[in-house]
């Protein structure tokens, strides 16, 4: 470990979105919100993004409470978006059970399931079928 490494208590929690996986850690006192070692704004480009990234802390009135340091692989750009929500969710959970209530019924503690499905030898895709030609 570097002299420089921090000590200050953090939480951290896991999230994920069809393939990203976000590893998300809050510590008390806000200093910024940085993705992949990049900030929020830099690595997110568009504000609907960064509002879904910023979800859990917009909805528990929590926004300049912590700072957060998210590390997410795979997916694309939404994805890695909603990942960082989820793991952000479950680590305000951690921080304080009660949170739990406005986080639970607005959907942001349970894994999305829907992922990208197969593809089927013989079609296509994963359900389109080549073009029929009758004659």
């Amino acid at each position: 470990m570097s002299a420089t490494a921090t000590t200050k208590k953090y939480i951290e929690a896991v999230g994920r979105r069809k393939t990203a996986i976000a590893r998300v850690r809050i510590t008390e006192g806000g200093n910024g919100f940085v993705v992949n070692e990049r900030a929020l704004a830099e690595y997110f480009p568009t504000e609907s993004l960064q509002n879904t990234a910023l979800e859990a802390l917009t909805v528990t009135n929590q926004k300049g409470t912590f700072g957060v340091s998210a590390k997410v692989v795979g997916g694309g750009v939404s994805a890695q978006a909603e990942a960082i929500r989820h793991a952000l969710a479950r680590s305000l959970v951690k921080y304080d059970e009660e949170l739990r209530k406005e986080l639970k019924p607005v959907g942001f503690m349970k894994r999305d399931p829907r992922s990208v499905e197969r593809k089927k030898f013989g079609l296509k895709k994963a359900r389109r079928a080549s073009q029929w030609s009758k004659r």
